[in-house]
């Protein structure tokens, strides 16, 4: 089931949301009440230069001693606070969502082509493996996730609780979940971010436990046991750490099948047979539908029968992608085209420079 749902303005124009809170509350069938979460870009331009970490602490005194100090050994902190939040009737809140302001020390990564983002991958591995009650959730720059889980998280209640509607973003990602194992921990629902790269995922991989070891094998660390925060650190390496380009990356995640192969040209049947030798561990199999994310783009991708939906709408600058119609019409009820794409042809869209 889950609902998606993801926004982008190529020409960097502001959104508040209180149009993706409406447009995920429309598919509130998709969900089961027990987790949803949003996520957005653009939202902290007087903290542009800072990778901007939001924290979950289980007990916020005890909890952030330990974050600060560890922080304070990977570079500096230029401002921390408790993220804004309004209590809501029926939403069980079980953690303080906090969120530092924070600058790496890059010399900590040397000989790196992207020193600032390999230390806070590593320092979100090593906040996130650890028994300190506390757990990271997003950490790039001028982006941030708001989300939870347990008993009355449905989207509105999600939106109000982080008062989502104060925030101005360019791209917009948000997610109802369908919770079917661990409801209660705030940290499972979708979104799932590292630095640049945010994803949104309805389904279910069945490849989990390879796709797991295969980017552990990279030095990543998979803390909440769900395909989403995988298929986040999947993108990060393929498109980060090994230099693809996004259409080479998510043809490697969700390559066609071989059939398919042997009846392309000669050129393109040699490209997506190496990518599917040099990648067959990163392959996803199973029902999904993903959108992901990051500060020049949005992107989305269907398993090779397309077994989830995925719907995408175009009004004047900006995309839409959703898992239904009506979401993308309840924001913009003047939507130009609506297209669903066949399976395994991703939707790609880019933001002005």
């Amino acid at each position: 089931m889950c609902g998606i749902f993801g926004v982008m303005d190529k020409r960097r124009q502001m959104m508040d949301g209180s149009g993706i809170r409406e447009a995920l509350s429309m598919m509130n069938e998709r969900g089961s009440g027990e987790g949803a979460g949003y996520v957005a870009y653009g939202i902290y331009p007087d903290y542009r230069d800072c990778y901007a970490l939001h924290v979950f602490f289980d007990k916020a005194c005890e909890s952030k001693a330990v974050i600060d100090a560890t922080l304070e050994q990977w570079g500096t902190i230029e401002h921390d606070e408790a993220i804004p939040t309004c209590d809501q009737p029926g939403l069980r809140v079980n953690c303080t969502p906090w969120r530092y302001f924070f600058r790496p020390d890059a010399s900590l990564a040397p000989g790196s082509a992207t020193p600032e983002k390999d230390v806070v991958t590593n320092l979100v591995m090593q906040i996130n493996a650890g028994a300190n009650g506390a757990e990271v959730v997003s950490s790039g720059k001028n982006v941030g996730v708001f989300k939870s889980g347990g008993a009355g998280s449905w989207p509105e209640a999600v939106a109000d609780y982080y008062r989502i509607q104060d925030y101005e973003g360019y791209i917009w990602l948000a997610h109802n979940r369908y919770a079917t194992n661990r409801p209660e921990l705030w940290e499972r629902p979708d979104p799932f971010n590292l630095h640049d790269w945010s994803v949104v995922e309805n389904g279910k991989t069945t490849t989990y436990g390879a796709n797991r070891r295969y980017v552990e094998s990279f030095g990543y660390n998979c803390s909440t046991g769900t395909d989403s925060e995988v298929i986040a650190y999947l993108i990060d390496l393929l498109v980060r750490k090994h230099g693809l380009d996004i259409n080479l990356a998510i043809r490697a995640l969700a390559p066609p099948y071989w059939d398919e192969i042997d009846r392309m040209p000669e050129a393109e049947q040699n490209l997506n047979r190496a990518l599917r030798f040099a990648y067959g561990s990163a392959t996803m199999n199973g029902p999904f539908t993903v959108v992901a994310a990051n500060p020049d783009m949005m992107v989305g991708f269907t398993d090779r029968g397309k077994l989830r939906p995925m719907v995408v709408g175009e009004c004047g600058d900006r995309l839409y992608i959703a898992s239904e119609e009506t979401a993308i019409r309840a924001m913009e009820p003047n939507v130009e085209s609506i297209a669903r794409p066949a399976a395994g042809e991703p939707v790609i869209g880019r933001v002005a420079p």
